[in-house]
């Protein structure tokens, strides 16, 4: 058992002794071709030069070239940028540009949007979208026809005409549905949303409060007719009065007048007696 134990511990020893001369020897390496690489780098950067940039990075950054004019620096990031994707290997993080018609994407093969022009399916960006689908130029997206859909029918309504219920033979009835799901572009139209058919009844008399509004209208204007001919004197073979105000006044004073020597006469007989 510590023959076992000794022996793994040499194993493990080992390895790591192998590890750190790969690391020793790729500094190694870097330091030939970069001749100006520092380990005193700053903005995440492991080893840098001054005319690269970042030449590789601390644990848990993405390494990406930025292009300035005909120059790429190497960067040192927490996350890739938009329109790269971050894949992860044992010796360093690496950000990999998106394909070129894709502006965003998880991996090489997978787009999460598109750029202008495109339509994103399933991961991919296309110029058209497939049969069934239609186009959604707010997303970007292929997405579903969507057909409009309604409600059941409602039931009839009561036989009508002009807004009332009774005294008629012939009417019409209706009945009505809503609009459940609006549809898209390519979708079938809603359709008609109320329905109207002719319709026979039993005519009946109409109870006071069941008259329609024409009907309420023609009793009030037949009560206005019968008010003004009540209230207009009945002056049928009388010529029509045509004194003036002096004239009236005239007559008004003849009448005290004759009252007058009416009540002279009557007080003068009673003397003589």
């Amino acid at each position: 058992m510590h023959l076992r134990l000794i022996s793994w511990f040499f194993i493990i020893l080992n390895f790591m002794e192998y590890i750190g001369s790969q690391n020793t020897s790729r500094g190694r390496r870097q330091r030939r071709m970069h001749p100006n690489v520092s380990q005193g780098c700053q903005g995440g950067c492991a080893t840098c030069s001054d005319y690269n940039g970042c030449l590789s990075c601390k644990p848990r950054l993405f390494f990406v070239l930025e292009r300035i004019g005909m120059k790429q620096i190497g960067v040192c990031l927490s996350s890739c940028p938009s329109g790269y994707y971050g894949t992860r290997y044992p010796d360093i993080n690496k950000c990999t540009k998106c394909k070129a018609d894709c502006d965003t994407c998880f991996n090489k093969n997978f787009c999460t949007k598109c750029k202008s022009g495109f339509y994103l399916h399933l991961g991919k960006c296309l110029d058209n979208c497939p049969e069934g689908l239609e186009t959604n130029n707010h997303t970007m997206e292929c997405v579903s026809i969507v057909h409009c859909e309604a409600s059941e029918w409602s039931p009839w309504s009561p036989c009508s005409k002009k807004g009332k219920t009774c005294g008629f033979k012939r009417g019409t009835e209706t009945r009505v549905r809503e609009i459940t799901q609006h549809p898209s572009a390519k979708g079938n139209l809603c359709p008609p949303t109320s329905e109207t058919r002719k319709c026979t009844v039993q005519r009946k008399k109409c109870q006071k409060g069941e008259r329609g509004k024409k009907g309420r209208e023609r009793k009030r204007k037949k009560l206005n007719k019968e008010e003004n001919k009540d209230a207009v004197p009945d002056n049928k073979g009388l010529e029509p009065s045509r004194e003036t105000p002096e004239q009236r006044e005239n007559k008004q004073q003849q009448k005290k007048r004759k009252v007058q020597d009416r009540q002279q006469k009557s007080v003068s007989i009673s003397t003589v007696h």
